[in-house]
């Protein structure tokens, strides 16, 4: 498949289609569509922090970072720039090469993105990827970032168009697809998925597969995270999804979207060795890494080095990583 060849124009058939293939099957065709594109022991690797974390003002059903949710999260200020500079550089020496920093925001005020930039700046000083996510951006705002050299915005859609309504209405799906259209404008990567297992059905799991890799350019980062439940968020209780269903979802992305890195996210400490091993044969090739994921536990460090030495699995170095994204 060239890059001329890549889709842009799926059905919302043509994707339940795919999931209904049988296991093997799906698998097989995720796995060589991978590997036209990537090494296929090789995963990229991310640290996410967060430099802002509670008081949000929206109503995500599944956030603890929600004001509308007691969850006995603390509340803190924007992180000040030495610290962030000292998690980065202990995210680098742990063997990330992108780091990822999330605030708590609906949108960025101008004086808050100033903060950001600067903390963008140290930790490309360090010779790291850099990612922020933090709400809904204007144009000017995304333009602001792109001079400041950022390399990937985060701004998931969550879910699909149908559901949407179930899980958010302080922000409408349009909202997400604006900031996306500013951020693919101004040509910053895009790294944009979403969440499964918050009560949604196959459906629903393919029209926001269907949504993304629709999208005019696929999203360079494709993060596919499992609901991490939390007490007293709306979602608490949930039944829990098929795990096969989750590595299903991975499968159809990587087949949809064959040049863009799937990216386990949340809910990884809730996986199964041998299901996080599915996934990467599913076509997942990339990861966060560290303990915490915002407010979420995370896999300790030596837990996924000890995994990816029994699976044969290498980490991606800073230049491939770039090499993927171009």
């Amino acid at each position: 498949m060239t890059e001329s060849a890549l889709r842009h124009d799926w059905s919302l058939e043509q994707i339940k289609t795919l999931f209904a293939l049988p296991f093997n099957d799906l698998m097989f065709q995720a796995q060589t569509v991978h590997r036209q594109f990537f090494d296929a022991n090789s995963v990229q690797i991310s640290s996410l922090l967060s430099i802002k974390t509670g008081a949000c003002p929206e109503d995500c059903a599944y956030c603890p970072q929600s004001a509308k949710y007691d969850t006995d999260l603390e509340k803190e200020r924007l992180l000040p720039l030495e610290e962030v500079k000292q998690a980065a550089l202990n995210a680098k020496n742990n063997g990330a090469t992108r780091f990822c920093m999330g605030a708590a925001w609906r949108n960025p005020t101008d004086k808050n993105l100033d903060k950001v930039i600067e903390m963008i700046s140290v930790v490309k000083d360090l010779g790291m990827e850099t990612c922020v996510t933090l709400g809904m951006l204007t144009q000017q705002q995304t333009r602001r970032l792109k001079q400041a050299g950022l390399d990937y915005y985060n701004h998931n859609l969550d879910t699909s168009p149908e559901y949407y309504n179930d899980i958010i209405t302080t922000r409408t799906y349009q909202d997400r697809l604006d900031t996306l259209q500013h951020v693919q404008e101004e040509n910053i990567n895009v790294c944009c998925g979403g969440i499964v297992g918050m009560g949604e059905d196959e459906q629903d799991r393919a029209s926001l597969l269907q949504q993304l890799a629709n999208m005019p350019r696929h999203p360079e980062s494709v993060p596919i995270n499992l609901l991490v439940q939390v007490k007293n968020t709306p979602l608490y209780g949930k039944e829990a999804l098929d795990p096969l269903d989750f590595v299903r979802t991975i499968a159809v992305a990587r087949i949809l979207m064959p040049k863009s890195a799937v990216r386990l996210s949340a809910g990884r400490n809730d996986m199964s060795d041998e299901l996080q091993a599915l996934c990467f044969l599913a076509g997942a090739n990339s990861i966060f890494y560290g303990e915490k994921l915002l407010t979420t536990p995370n896999p300790v460090e030596n837990h996924d080095l000890e995994l990816f030495n029994r699976l044969g699995i290498k980490p991606q170095s800073v230049k491939q990583s770039e090499q993927s994204a171009a």
